[in-house]
């Protein structure tokens, strides 16, 4: 089993980060945690490198094989469909899996890679070199590989010089043999392209091709940065991926609006500060953007649970606002007056009291007479 960390909540949507050839799931420090915030992010590491055994692939892999550990790693999570980013080779799994196996990648982001890697002499000639000389020689070339001049990350540099040599080889098998070219007009998932515009490694131009192929992509191009993207220019990075993944915020804030009324999500933004953004986005993301679109409950159904909850913990602010919601989803003042009715029996007199105080308040202003 491939080696990972998860970071953010269990519940969350899920998030599978992919690294560099040389690179462990370091790679993704400066960016990783921010996405954690709203996403179940897995990273993981290439057989080899970081904590990952070196056995579990061998001279003559490919970027299917790879892309077959990432899914038995998703499997062993319990994860089934899931957003997917990779940076170079963890990048040429991304389109692997989202060619191969399009029903488990709900969107792709492809950062510093390619649909080939220029042909497969200079991997094998690599691959050669790491199995009869080792990493080190090729690790002191690291930094000019993956860098502009004057940036390093000694943390990626010593995880290049320690990856075992014959997995490393393995995968320049691997990337030797990769060629998606003629199979990218079949991607469906939304895709993003990030490319580092300093990138010798995969210069921008490999990610126009991709973009001009697959349908409705997005191209990113990140000055200052080289072929570690997210490890030298985190920030452009994380605000590439926080707008490719954004799709559940969209659709949340269409659903939030349809449910709650365009005032009082209108109010709210108005009211919305640097403190409070993130609290704002993860609403529009979660609560709205996946709980209130699961159709395995109507729009009906969900009100009458979220009045009830309400009462039961004394929300009364919010629950006027919930009255104003059910009555958008097709409930009756009648139908609201035995959710409450309810409350009674199971959350106590006194709140439902309160309850109806509140509901026949909004009910009244609804209706225009009085209270």
């Amino acid at each position: 089993m491939l080696d990972h960390l998860a970071e953010g909540p269990a519940s969350a949507p899920p998030l599978l980060l992919g690294p560099s050839l040389g690179t462990s799931y370091a790679l993704w420090d400066a960016v990783a945690p921010e996405l954690s915030a709203g996403h179940r992010v897995i990273r993981w590491d290439l057989p080899g490198h970081g904590g990952s055994a070196a056995d579990l692939i061998g001279p003559g892999a490919t970027v299917g094989d790879l892309a077959g550990l990432v899914l038995a790693l998703a499997d062993s999570l319990g994860v089934e469909r899931f957003a997917y980013a990779g940076v170079s080779l963890g990048g040429a799994v991304g389109l692997h899996l989202a060619v191969h196996h399009p029903d488990r990648v709900s969107s792709l982001a492809v950062v510093c890679s390619s649909a080939h890697f220029n042909g497969a002499k200079p991997w094998e000639e690599r691959a050669a070199q790491v199995r009869a000389e080792g990493l080190v020689r090729l690790a002191d070339g690291a930094e000019a590989r993956w860098f502009t001049p004057g940036f390093t990350v000694p943390r990626l540099v010593r995880d290049h010089r320690d990856a075992d040599p014959g997995a490393y080889a393995a995968c320049c098998d691997a990337l030797a043999a990769f060629d998606l070219r003629d199979r990218l007009g079949d991607i469906t998932a939304p895709t993003l392209l990030i490319a580092g515009r300093e990138d010798p490694a995969t210069p921008p131009a490999h990610l126009r091709e991709i973009a001009d192929a697959v349908p409705g992509a997005t191209l990113t191009e990140i000055p200052g940065a080289s072929h570690l993207a997210p490890a030298e220019r985190p920030e452009a990075v994380l605000a590439a991926l926080r707008a490719h993944l954004g799709g559940d915020a969209r659709r949340g804030m269409a659903v939030r609006r349809e449910v709650l009324g365009d005032a009082h999500v209108d109010r709210a933004q108005a009211r919305q500060s640097p403190f409070t953004a993130r609290f704002q986005d993860f609403i529009s993301r979660y609560a709205w953007g996946e709980i209130w679109t699961d159709e395995t409950l109507s729009r009906r159904e969900r009100s009458l649970v979220t009045l009830t909850a309400l009462v039961a913990h004394g929300h009364y602010e919010e629950l006027a606002l919930h009255v104003r919601a059910a009555r958008r989803n097709g409930l009756t003042p009648d139908e609201i007056g035995a959710v409450l009715l309810q409350t009674a029996v199971y959350c106590g007199v006194p709140a439902a009291n309160s309850a109806f105080a509140t509901a026949q308040r909004v009910l009244a202003e609804e209706d225009g007479t009085p209270g």
